[in-house]
């Protein structure tokens, strides 16, 4: 674990990280300080009433971003939802046309079968029993 040496509102802190990460919490140190210089170019003091105001205007910074993110991300959700119900609908569709198709070969299977019965009774021979669809 390594430790780095940060400055904020004129004041110095050791902070640990791991190891390689020592530049990136220095810049976010300096993200945090450019905030308190902010707060107190606009006329704030106080150490705890500028870093309040630093925090809170960069959870509104961060809050701006994920506004941002979110709808793009919620965009391309509600994209593959209105995709996927398309997709369900066609397939949908194609399995009630190979019912109906069923159905009507059944029927006409069914209407030869009963013919050639009517045609063989007829002529003395004895019927075929009832066709099961099931």
């Amino acid at each position: 674990m390594a430790t780095v040496s940060i400055r904020i509102n004129g004041h110095a802190y050791s902070v640990g990280c791991e190891n390689g990460q020592e530049r990136h919490v220095q810049a976010m140190a300096q993200q945090v300080e450019r905030r308190t210089q902010r707060v107190r170019a606009l006329g704030f003091t106080g150490e705890s009433h500028v870093l309040v105001l630093a925090a809170l205007l960069m959870a509104d910074e961060i809050q701006d971003l994920s506004d941002q993110l979110l709808p793009e991300s919620t965009n391309q959700a509600v994209q593959d939802v209105e995709r996927m119900r398309a997709e369900q609908a066609l397939t949908s569709s194609r399995l009630i046309d190979l019912a109906e198709r069923a159905e009507a070969i059944a029927a006409t299977l069914e209407r030869a079968y009963i013919e050639e019965a009517e045609l063989s009774g007829t002529s003395g021979e004895s019927s075929p029993g009832p066709i099961s669809t099931s």
